[in-house]
């Protein structure tokens, strides 16, 4: 049963064959023809990839977010109560 270990461990695991699909392409030695450079679009009005819209949504729910916060805080520390 393990008299043919050494020689097992001496063969490589798999196939090189099965790896064609993890090699980086090949360059050549002549470039084809080269492409124009392009340029960088400018997103004019946008942060983070959001329209206005979506940053006035988040900016508001920020805001809703510490305003709840503050008042849990002031009913925590009993600076504000219901009755």
């Amino acid at each position: 049963m393990f008299d043919n270990l050494r020689d097992l461990s001496d063969e490589p695991l798999y196939e090189d064959d099965q790896n064609d699909l993890y090699k980086e392409p090949e360059l050549t030695a002549t470039p084809s023809i080269a492409a124009p450079a392009r340029k960088k679009k400018k997103k004019k009005g946008q942060f983070l990839g959001m329209t206005a819209q979506q940053r006035f949504l988040i900016a508001m729910m920020f805001m809703f977010a510490v305003c709840l916060m503050g008042v849990l805080a002031m009913f925590v520390m009993g600076k504000m109560s219901l009755f």
